[in-house]
């Protein structure tokens, strides 16, 4: 969901970003007027209901990597995934079908059981 206009900011890389936000004003607001003044900004869209899901299922599948302390290409080799596919769940930009989606849980409960079985199934 990112754009190429989009500047990210990388903490102990870049300088953090200055905040312009008046916090002053936002708090001199009424929870009617956030919303409105959120909605009339051309530059705040609003999230679908499918986008929202595919960033929080995107998001847990960077987290159980990162558990794991792998990174992209070793988790798709480990688990034998396709790493493009990786990516893409992990930028919320695809969801995987219902088998993937109970692979990964199981991964995410039982690694170990997971990385057991495939390893025993390299032997036979």
């Amino acid at each position: 969901m990112s754009d190429a206009n989009t500047t990210r900011y990388k903490p102990g890389r870049d300088t953090k970003p200055q905040d312009r936000t008046d916090w002053n004003r936002l708090r001199a607001m009424s929870d009617e007027g956030v919303e409105a003044a959120a909605l009339s900004d051309p530059d705040a869209s609003l999230l679908t209901d499918e986008q929202l899901a595919r960033g929080a299922f995107g998001r847990r599948v960077r987290l159980v990597r990162e558990r794991l302390a792998l990174s992209q290409k070793a988790f798709a080799e480990q688990f034998r995934l396709p790493v493009a596919s990786l990516r893409e769940w992990e930028q919320g930009r695809r969801v995987p079908d219902a088998a993937t989606k109970a692979y990964l849980t199981v991964i995410e409960q039982e690694p170990d059981a997971v990385l057991r079985a495939l390893t025993a199934g390299k032997a036979a």
